[in-house]
């Protein structure tokens, strides 16, 4: 860190303040040190900066106090210029915010980066602003004030992102305490926020200690105590003195040689190299200038500071990177979850703010036609230029630090009005509040105040006593009461952008939605009804309304009845719109095009064309360009591009979607298009000849799930018709199924299926490999793997559906509760997946097949049982045959088993006049006689 590089302080300035402590250093730390050099050393940064011709007026982010010090010092300076410290490529957005209600954003957005690492991508910078600040003051003074100029001179947005790089970026950790509002804490979204006027210490033990002698629990609450009540009432040289004071002592107790330290320098050489500049270009004399920046850098110790410092320092070029810039909506929530700052806190200071005013009696500035305040009719003009001051201001900082606290009486009848509001709040909300509880909670204000050695409660002591008294151990309302009491100071005010200020894109989108005839801008969600039957010209609006829920946020645009299909167009839609809700997301489109059918054409060519495109997502911007924007064009060029992908791919993991998305074109295609286009002709022909390629591999890769084998095969067998008219080869399918040999069971199952439909296995065969599978023990337990098999076949095979439900009742009725039960969660996840499908197929072939009454049930026979001929190869035996062959006849394979393991040979012959076994029946007649009555019964 750079040293002091002005001389040394006058005598007679602070000698008080620098005495007193001396001998503090003295007395805490046994003789001179350290800390006498950092306290002396502060001192001489407030010196510096009050001597300083061009006068500094220090502020702090969102602070009541300054932004009531600045109007105070305003009108009574009247500078002719201003210099502020904000983003210099910000000052066009500046005359845009008469437009708006505050608090609003000016934001700086780069969508496509050039000169920076594309995963940062898109960079976003914002700086909120609101009413209750010291820049909104100087913002409205210089525009609205004829002669006066406005200089920004802070970085620019691309400087931000090359100072601060991520990497690097030390952000400072959120307060744990904070609780931002529900939805709009994220309606800065991940944009880097500029810290005007920030100023909290960045040295963890200070601020630690600060919190636990000032007895609070976070940084707002102690600054709100100790800072930003003391100074409401304070006159300007007491104001600078004191804000210079702290940002002296934070700078100087913050962490040496780190990244951050190193920007911060690095912007305050820019700022002063900048002032400098428009100085020597202009001839102003810095008498009539002011300096607006944050307290932390207003007690810089930079060679650069100052109208006579160095000018060393050297502004590098910007990126390549081409900027946006706008105005977007803000809210005191998001302005709390960007910085850090505790949950409530800018709402509570927009209160203090309004009693503020109220007390002393100061007019803020308002832009004229600023939105919710009112015109200006008397003329502006500017005041004769006020002389600089001959003598430096006297030291006030001594008489400050020692006064104490002065209550004041009328923050009594404020407190009992706040005890009544939030127990009438608290009963809205489902609390059993009663009268009683307004006065506990006024008492325990109290208590809490004097526990905290402060002279009147604080909203943050009325805060703790509201929940004590009133929440107690249950919370049975929606919201619990600490966020009551954040309404009711003041709440989560939103800002908004005007029509006027609003991107071409926005505005563009607001003019066609006119015909809906609602009040788009207006917050929350409200119902549009469109009979486009009846009011064709609803159409274009309906257009506009799926191409909005395609590129912006999840609720922004919700439909609740109607659908959009290829070749399918509803008749009538109801939406639920948010628009004024998801401003901010709008106005970012505008950032993009000037139309979003333009936006939407970028989006899917990124998507189509990006490092991580696969040809199912390819096909999904194919959809997309024909269902949103109509565009034959690019709906060619993008599926062209999805063969080249197809053919790249080593892997099967898209082939479901692949399959789904190519089967609704192709059927949308028939009946559009008097002929396909030549790029789907091409991509089924690839297609078939690239999955035929992997089936083999996919068979027996662990990593290729069923579901997916499946898809293949139901992308080559719902596509070999178009295929092998388009000169395929049917034997290149044979043979990749005959290479298959997969060893899981569903796969297996899948197998069996693929050769049915190919013809090398028959139907009778099929059911007799599943009858063989339930009659050994040492297969039941994979059984139902094998019937997940079957039930994904259907995929490909829906003519199978019948053959499905007979293998899944033979299931039911012949696998033991062990293996079934643990299989049944296996059996609902695979219709759940693929239930669209599967599930009415097979619910309507059983409901074909299964008696439709309960009592019919008893005496009914499947119909797979009654279609079982007898067994070829053999007769009944004649009826003088020996007793027992009807048992033999009717059950071959049992007598063959039998009479192998017995060791008797022989064969079944028709012409014979038994059965083979019939030598058993010939030795054995006793046993025959007793196994055959043991099974059929007397």
């Amino acid at each position: 860190m750079s040293g002091p590089v002005a001389s040394g302080p006058q005598e007679g300035t602070f000698t008080a303040l620098r005495g007193q402590l001396q001998q503090a250093a003295a007395e805490f730390a046994g003789g001179p040190d350290a800390l006498e050099g950092i306290l002396l050393g502060i001192v001489d940064d407030v010196d510096r900066a009050v001597r300083e011709p061009l006068e500094i007026f220090p502020v702090c982010h969102h602070s009541p106090a300054s932004a009531l010090a600045m109007a105070r010092r305003l009108r009574e300076k009247q500078p002719k210029v201003v210099y502020l410290e904000l983003c210099e490529d910000m000052a066009p957005l500046l005359t845009e915010l008469r437009n708006c209600r505050l608090p609003v954003a000016v934001q700086a957005f780069a969508s496509e980066v050039d000169g920076f690492p594309a995963e940062w991508s898109p960079l976003s910078v914002v700086a909120p602003i609101t009413e209750a600040s010291a820049e909104y003051q100087a913002i409205a003074y210089a525009l609205d004030t004829p002669g006066v100029e406005l200089v920004l001179v802070d970085r620019s947005s691309d400087h931000v992102f090359q100072w601060d790089a991520r990497a690097r970026q030390s952000a400072e950790p959120a307060d744990p305490d904070a609780q931002p509002a529900e939805e709009d804490a994220a309606l800065h979204g991940d944009a880097l926020g500029v810290e005007i006027g920030d100023l909290r210490p960045r040295f963890a033990a200070l601020e630690e200690h600060l919190l636990r002698h000032g007895r609070v629990r976070h940084w707002s609450e102690w600054w709100h105590q100790y800072v930003e009540l003391p100074l409401g009432d304070s006159d300007h040289d007491t104001y600078r003195q004191v804000m210079l004071l702290i940002g002296s002592l934070f700078r100087r107790l913050a962490p040496g040689d780190t990244d951050r330290v190193r920007v911060d320098e690095d912007r305050e050489r820019h700022m002063w190299t900048r002032m400098r500049e428009h100085l020597a270009a202009t001839g102003t004399d810095p008498a009539d200038c002011l300096y607006v920046c944050g307290a932390f850098h207003a007690a810089s110790r930079v060679a650069e500071f100052g109208v006579h410092g160095t000018d060393t320092f050297e502004i590098g070029p910007q990126s390549a990177t081409k900027w946006q810039h706008g105005l977007i909506p803000s809210s005191h929530a998001a302005i709390e979850a960007q910085f850090g700052l505790a949950g409530g806190s800018v709402s509570i200071a927009a209160t203090q703010w309004t009693k503020n005013l109220k007390r002393t009696g100061v007019r803020p500035y308002r832009l004229d036609g600023q939105a919710g305040t009112k015109r200006s009719k008397a003329k502006k003009t500017a005041a004769p230029p006020v002389p600089a001051p001959a003598v430096t201001p006297a030291d006030r900082l001594t008489g400050f630090l020692q006064r104490p606290p002065v209550l004041d009486h009328l923050d009594e009848a404020e407190l009992l009005g706040w005890s009544v509001e939030i127990v009438r709040a608290a009963r809205r909300n489902g609390y059993l509040a009663s009268t009683a509880d307004a006065i506990a909670v006024f008492e325990t204000s109290i208590l809490l105040a004097g526990m905290r050695d402060r002279a009147r409660p604080t909203p943050y002591d009325f805060q703790d006593a509201a929940v004590t008294c009133i929440e107690k151990d249950v919370v049975p309302g929606r919201r619990d009461v600490r966020r009551l009491v954040e309404i009711m100071m003041g709440g989560d005010r939103v800002g908004q952008v005007g029509y006027e200020s609003l991107p071409p894109l926005a505005r563009d989108v607001h003019d066609r939605l006119a015909p809906l005839n609602l009040k788009l801008q207006q917050r929350g969600v409200q119902r549009a009804l469109l009979d486009i039957a009846g009011r064709p010209e609803l159409q274009a609006c309906s257009d506009v309304l799926w191409m909005l829920r395609h590129l912006m946020p999840q609720g922004a645009v919700r439909p609740i009845m109607g659908e959009r299909k290829l070749g399918e167009r509803s008749i009538q839609e109801s939406w639920d719109l948010a628009l004024g809700t998801h401003q901010r997301a709008l106005i970012e489109l505008g950032y993009e095009g000037v139309s979003i059918e333009q936006v939407l054409e970028q989006r899917l060519r990124r998507a189509a064309y990006g490092p991580q495109a696969t040809a199912a997502k390819v096909l999904g911007a194919v959809e997309d360009a024909t269902l949103y924007l109509g565009s034959r064009r690019l709906a060619d060029e993008l599926g062209t591009h999805a063969l080249a992908v197809l053919t790249t791919e080593r892997g099967v993991d898209g082939a479901p979607e692949v399959l789904q998305r190519v089967r609704r074109l192709l059927a949308y295609y028939r009946t559009t298009e008097p002929v396909l286009p030549p790029w789907i002709e091409s991509f089924v022909k690839a297609g078939y000849a690239h999955y035929c390629t992997l089936l083999p591999t996919a068979f027996t890769d662990d990593d290729a799930s069923v579901r997916q084998v499946a898809a293949m095969l139901g992308f080559l067998f719902s596509m070999e018709g178009l295929a092998l008219s388009l000169g395929c080869d049917r034997t290149q399918l044979e043979l990749a199924v005959a290479q298959s040999h997969p060893e899981d069971p569903s796969k297996v199952a899948l197998l069996w299926a693929a050769r049915t439909h190919l013809g090398t296995l028959s139907r009778a065969d099929l059911r007799e490999r599943c009858d063989e599978l339930l009659g050994n023990p040492l297969v039941l337990p994979s059984y139902p793997r094998y019937l997940s098999g079957f039930l994904h076949a259907l995929v490909p095979l829906p003519g199978l559906t019948d053959f499905v439900v007979e293998a899944v009742s033979n299931a039911f009725a012949r696998l033991p509760d062990p293996v079934l039960l643990p299989w049944l969660p296996t059996l609902i996840t695979t219709l759940r997946g693929s239930g669209a499908e599967l599930a009415p197929l097979l619910i309507r072939e059983a409901g074909r097949i299964f008696p439709g009454k309960l009592a019919a049930l008893d005496e009914w026979v499947p119909p797979w049982r009654m279609q079982q001929g007898p067994v070829s190869g053999f007769v009944a035996p004649a009826a003088d045959g020996p007793r027992g062959a009807a048992l033999l006849a009717a059950h071959p394979a049992a007598c063959d088993a039998v009479a192998t393991l017995l060791g008797c040979d022989g064969t079944w012959d028709t012409a014979a006049p038994g059965p083979r076994g019939a030598a058993l029946l010939d030795r054995h007649p006793d046993t025959a006689q007793a196994l055959e009555a043991l099974l059929t019964g007397p």
